[in-house]
């Protein structure tokens, strides 16, 4: 399926892939790749038994995208082990581990290049660009969706305190 005008990319109207995301339903499994010591997976199981938020963004080598990450690993520090937090992009893996380690970002980040299987299922894959559109998705320690924020112009950040005061409820 395919849904048009929910999001613009410097006011071009684009078009996401995939169904949105049913607050209230589970989340869909996903396996994604980071650069550990060598390239690890990631899937939502690996996640279960924590609150988690997902921090979607198009390439961390973006300004706007870095901002968004930065803001996130700031802001979620605090909460230290009482929560998963995860960076999502299409970037390569290394590329991703190379800007987190230059950045000292200590948030997890993690890569849906290969299958493009996350980006579809969670109906955030922009079919004009092949990547990612800019999200942040919320789930209870149970895998149930329980937020979601689409940003409709993707050069610009999400709502941080809104997310942050919906992830605060889940703690």
């Amino acid at each position: 399926m395919s849904r048009s005008g929910v999001i613009t990319f410097k006011g071009n109207p684009m078009t996401l892939e995939g169904d949105e995301l049913t607050v209230g339903g589970p989340a869909p499994d996903f396996t994604l790749h980071f650069a550990g010591n060598g390239l690890e997976t990631l899937t939502l199981a690996d996640l279960k038994g924590k609150p988690t938020i997902i921090s979607v963004v198009p390439s961390l080598d973006t300004p706007t995208c870095a901002i968004q990450t930065k803001r996130f690993n700031q802001e979620l520090a605090a909460m230290g082990d009482s929560i998963n937090a995860v960076t999502v992009s299409r970037d390569l893996p290394f590329a991703q581990k190379r800007f987190c380690g230059a950045e000292d970002i200590e948030m997890k980040t993690a890569s849906d290049y290969q299958t493009h299987d996350f980006g579809r299922d969670y109906g955030l894959t922009i079919a004009e660009l092949k990547l990612l559109a800019r999200a942040v998705v919320l789930l209870d320690a149970d895998g149930k969706v329980v937020y979601t924020q689409i940003v409709p112009e993707v050069a610009e950040e999400p709502d941080y305190d809104a997310a942050l005061a919906e992830l605060k409820k889940l703690v």
